[in-house]
């Protein structure tokens, strides 16, 4: 059943609001701060460093190593989420001459809507 003119100009203007406010959403929860893989490594291995530890402090009877290898762990996790600064990576130098790509998305939403024209 095909939509009425004012269904199609509703559908076509919340197809609209959403794209231009698409990008605000995708930005919004991190800030733009992603995970460091040099964080996540370091993270890994204070970890392991730190589950050793408790091993052993489990193992021999003193407390304080296993505590130490707790506080390892810990901070190993902590380390391996924490996101990167803005200013840890090299900023990518922006060229003015070089014509703007389209996503990949921004390719599938123009398929999407030749494919509706081309069925009318």
């Amino acid at each position: 059943m095909p939509l009425s003119e004012q269904e199609q100009r509703l559908l076509d203007e919340m197809e609209r609001h959403l794209m231009n406010n698409d990008a605000d959403i995708v930005r919004a929860p991190g800030d733009g701060r992603t995970l460091s893989y040099r964080n996540i490594v370091y993270g890994t291995v204070l970890v392991l460093i730190g589950l050793g530890g408790l091993i052993a402090g489990v193992a021999l009877p003193q407390l304080v190593i296993g505590v130490i290898g707790f506080v390892l762990m810990l901070g190993g996790v902590v380390l391996a989420v924490t996101p990167a600064r803005r200013g840890s990576r090299p900023a990518r130098p922006s060229h003015a001459s070089e014509p703007i790509r389209p996503s990949f998305m921004d390719k599938m939403n123009d398929r999407w809507d030749r494919r509706g024209r081309d069925q009318q």
